[in-house]
């Protein structure tokens, strides 16, 4: 099949994931996604007031994001970078779909906005750094690592964390506030 030597292949492997969390949200975890979570209007406004300390949250962003890209990158140069790829991708896609589906049923489609605010304009940037590590991953040894890679992705990377640093949480506050 002509899909497997492309760059949507990742979808094959993304939907599955994403559709797999729906379906837990929907039908397995609905008893506790009733319950007051991170979209109940108390957190949101707790959300809202709260002030954020860039020095503790350097560390909390750095911690998950950049481990586990560190650990798929690291991954990438062994024998098992294709399954982690793989792996990657549909626990990404279990994640989304999980969030997703307890945003909608929590909120409607404000919960759908929010996530989408949420995720930029760090996911702008997070997004086709994972991509190319991703990409090399599933494609060595057609492909190999180099230099503009290595810039390509660390840049992508860290202007993403400090994005998500200082520019999202505004984002999403202002999104709150017209809530």
């Amino acid at each position: 099949m002509k899909i497997f030597r492309t760059r949507k292949q990742f979808l094959v492997f993304f939907m599955p994931g994403f559709l797999l969390g729906i379906i837990y949200v929907n039908f397995i975890a609905r008893k506790y996604m009733a319950e007051p979570g991170i979209f109940s209007d108390y957190f949101l406004n707790q959300f809202q007031s709260a002030s954020i300390d860039a020095r503790e949250y350097i560390w909390y962003l750095l911690r998950v994001r950049a481990v586990p890209f560190l650990a798929l990158a690291g991954l990438s140069f062994t024998k098992v970078r294709k399954p982690a790829a793989v792996l990657f991708l549909v626990w990404t896609g279990i994640s989304g779909g999980i969030l997703i589906s307890a945003a909608v049923l929590n909120m409607g489609i404000k919960g759908s906005l929010l996530c989408v605010v949420g995720l930029l304009p760090q996911f702008l940037l997070y997004v086709p750094a994972y991509v190319v590590l991703l990409w090399h991953c599933y494609t060595v040894p057609q492909t190999h690592w180099n230099r503009q890679k290595t810039v390509f992705v660390s840049l992508a990377m860290a202007a993403g964390i400090i994005l998500e640093m200082y520019v999202n949480p505004v984002l999403v506050k202002a999104f709150l506030s017209v809530l």
